[in-house]
């Protein structure tokens, strides 16, 4: 059996971003100022990250934390 590659961080990203909408009936309504630099931590959110914690056997928690350093 051939392991597959690990998905990218940028497919990861698009993957949780379309299940989420996608339970939240397939929009989401965010203010303008979601975007400033100052909500994302950066221009392109790089100080944040995202952390995923398995509650039981049907359901995660998406969370955003503080990107380590160097990562």
């Amino acid at each position: 059996m051939t392991s597959q590659p690990m998905p990218s961080n940028q497919d990861t990203s698009h993957g949780l971003l379309v299940a989420l909408l996608m339970h939240l009936g397939g929009s989401a309504d965010l203010p303008l100022s979601a975007f400033e630099s100052d909500a994302m931590g950066g221009l392109q959110g790089e100080f944040h990250a995202v952390k995923i914690d398995p509650l039981d056997s049907t359901t995660i928690r998406l969370s955003v934390v503080p990107r380590e350093p160097g990562v």
